[in-house]
């Protein structure tokens, strides 16, 4: 095993997730983080962020192995909890979301929605949509900005 997949491992570990369930968070096969784990292979370099976010740690931390210690977790816990504060407080509330490019989820776009629940880097969204009702599970590092909607008299 090589010091990234020795990261990852532990990390994954630390947070009491399978391969599996950490699969299921980054859209890749249990197959693929085993893997990583074992250094086979390295992820795209588009996965690097997504893996960082979800484990907690820097880039730095998982690529460079000279870097033992999460030194920037402070400061992302910091303002983590405050754009937690910020989604938590739009819990329930009608909102419209945009999306990054690349990331718009068919089934949101142009759409007022309600936050059911947030949790750490997924929100649990609902919309009534002329066809159906819609309750889907998006990551938050998808959304772009969040508009809160007045609500209807």
């Amino acid at each position: 095993m090589n010091e990234f997949g020795n990261k990852i491992s532990r990390k994954r570990k630390d947070l009491g997730m399978t391969q599996t369930d950490f699969a299921e968070k980054l859209s890749v096969t249990r197959q693929t983080v085993s893997r990583w784990e074992s250094g086979t292979v390295m992820p795209d370099i588009d996965k690097i962020g997504d893996i960082a976010s979800i484990l907690g740690v820097s880039c730095d931390y998982l690529l460079k192995d000279d870097v033992t210690e999460d030194t920037g977790a402070e400061n992302r816990t910091s303002a983590t909890k405050g754009i937690s504060r910020l989604l938590k407080g739009a819990a329930g509330r009608k909102v419209r979301l945009s999306f990054f490019d690349g990331e718009a989820d068919v089934d949101l776009y142009n759409t007022d929605c309600r936050i059911l629940e947030f949790e750490g880097n997924w929100m649990k969204v609902a919309a009534d949509t002329k066809k159906r009702h819609i309750e889907k599970l998006i990551p938050v590092s998808s959304v772009l900005s969040l508009e809160i909607m007045e609500e209807d008299a």
